[in-house]
């Protein structure tokens, strides 16, 4: 919930309301590291720039405009509302070059960091305290992911919420792409009939960082319409291993050694398995939870890859094996779930502990597409149709 405090600034006042009010209109704030005074992604953006400049600067007009008219602003609800139409800009075009045809998620994340990156050097034309700052780039954050832009329609039998993530392991290969995240822009605001039903797909892009989950992320993301009823199924995507892996039994530790986009990591281990944060304080849940999804239903679409009912998990006490049920499960000591222990396996333990929690049925769960070398434009259009395909065949099962 939204803490109001007696802050005399108009700015500070107007960006609470606008952090405060979610994708939909219910009081939960969705939580988003700020970027300011250029962190660790920021600074590799540098480095990006000069790999793939044409990839980095393809919003370029966006971000140009908004810092012209950043520097013309005379008050703070310019600033903000600025920020909010601006990164929102970003996204809806990322959104239209991607529906148009160019299979590229690369060019929303570098540049939603250059947008932040040029905030943190640009002068209005009045004083800006840095915590001011900091507030327009957490708006830019929010805005640029698609978190502020959820609108279902009402005459929708069935909504889908669909999340995407950003590039991740850039100190590897800075050319990386995530097809993930080409699914999420591809299918934002996507529409279909299924046995007479009006289904409507919308889409979120999540930040890879640790702190962004402790601080409780998904939840904010979930909470409002897991808990009015609004949402039909919720399907959480990320890139994998060789093919398309359903992962049926997410596990509550982290246990990946690697390091977030930030190169913070978590000093948890296979050896040392540790639960993530949930507002400063442990996530509690049981040790493995178990997927929701109509698997038969989408494991049985057809492609060039297969799909795979994946119930591979790992434990303290038995390693490696391929789990038959929860109850097998029960008391084990999870190191890694079946979509293995860093954020791919987080986010859809998250969304199906808050799911069982709000005491909902609907089905949820997490799919690992086929891994991609850098950047496969072929290779990810095949994985957005397959992606497709097997959510029109999951809808397809609600009644």
């Amino acid at each position: 919930m939204c803490q109001y405090l007696s802050f005399n600034s108009s700015l500070k006042i107007f960006a609470l309301l606008l952090l405060c009010l979610p994708v939909s209109a219910h009081p939960i704030q969705t939580q988003l590291t700020p970027n300011y005074q250029q962190n660790v992604e920021g600074l590799r953006a540098n480095k990006a720039l000069q790999a793939m400049p044409d990839i980095v600067q393809r919003y370029q007009g966006i971000y140009q405009g908004f810092s012209q008219q950043y520097q013309q602003s005379q008050n703070e609800l310019q600033l903000t509302a600025l920020a909010a139409s601006h990164g929102t800009r970003l996204w809806q075009q990322a959104v239209r070059d991607v529906q148009s045809g160019f299979v590229d998620d690369r060019p929303l994340y570098w540049g939603r960091l250059m947008m932040q990156n040029q905030l943190g050097q640009l002068r209005a034309g009045f004083s800006v305290a840095s915590w001011q700052k900091a507030i327009l780039q957490k708006t830019i954050e929010k805005t640029s992911r698609g978190l502020s832009d959820i609108q279902f329609d009402p005459a929708n039998d069935i909504n889908v919420l669909l999340t995407g993530f950003d590039p991740f392991f850039l100190d590897k290969d800075i050319s990386q792409s995530n097809p993930s995240g080409v699914v999420a822009l591809a299918l934002d605001g996507y529409r279909f009939t299924v046995n007479g039903k009006k289904v409507q797909i919308e889409t979120a892009m999540i930040p890879v960082r640790f702190n962004d989950f402790d601080m409780g992320l998904i939840e904010s993301l979930l909470t409002p319409w897991y808990r009015s009823r609004q949402v039909q199924m919720v399907l959480t995507i990320s890139m994998g291993r060789e093919g398309f892996d359903l992962e049926r039994f997410p596990g509550l530790n982290r246990s990946a050694e690697a390091p977030d986009n930030l190169n913070s990591v978590t000093h948890a281990s296979p050896s040392y398995p540790k639960p993530p944060l949930f507002n400063g304080r442990q996530l509690m849940g049981p040790e493995f939870v178990e997927f929701s999804l109509p698997v038969s239903a989408m494991a049985a679409v057809k492609g060039p890859w297969k799909v795979t009912d994946n119930r591979r998990v790992t434990s303290l006490a038995k390693g490696s094996f391929e789990a038959n049920s929860l109850a097998e499960l029960a008391s084990e000591t999870s190191v890694e779930g079946s979509g293995g222990g860093y954020l791919s396996n987080e986010i859809s333990y998250r969304s199906l502990l808050l799911k069982q929690q709000l005491g909902l049925t609907i089905p949820v769960g997490h799919i690992h597409t086929p891994r991609v070398s850098g950047h496969d434009a072929q290779n990810e259009a095949k994985i957005l149709e397959q992606v497709r395909a097997m959510i029109e065949a999951a809808a397809s099962t609600i009644n």
